[in-house]
């Protein structure tokens, strides 16, 4: 019968976890400070309102993607369908 025997200390595995750490907490911080700058970055602009001709032709898209759907999904067809008359 054969043995085998493993042993560790426990100071490297304790610098194991420590290094793991502050491997996370400096990737953490990296990529926090990274975000930062790109909220700053980013300018704030309002949304522009939907014209009468823009949602004319998002309902008729709705209305074709009902019609493709009907086959297959008929709940579905006439969930887009609602969508498209509530405009």
């Amino acid at each position: 019968m054969t043995t085998a025997t493993y042993s560790t200390e426990h100071a490297s595995l304790r610098r194991y976890f420590s290094d793991l750490g502050n491997a996370a907490r400096a990737f953490a911080d990296a990529l926090f400070a990274a975000q930062a700058r790109q909220f700053v970055v980013q300018e704030v602009r309002p949304a522009a309102a939907a014209t009468p001709a823009v949602k004319a032709r998002g309902m008729r898209q709705l209305f074709s993607l009902a019609g493709e759907v009907e086959q297959f999904s008929p709940n579905l067809a006439a969930e887009l369908r609602c969508i498209a008359n509530r405009g």
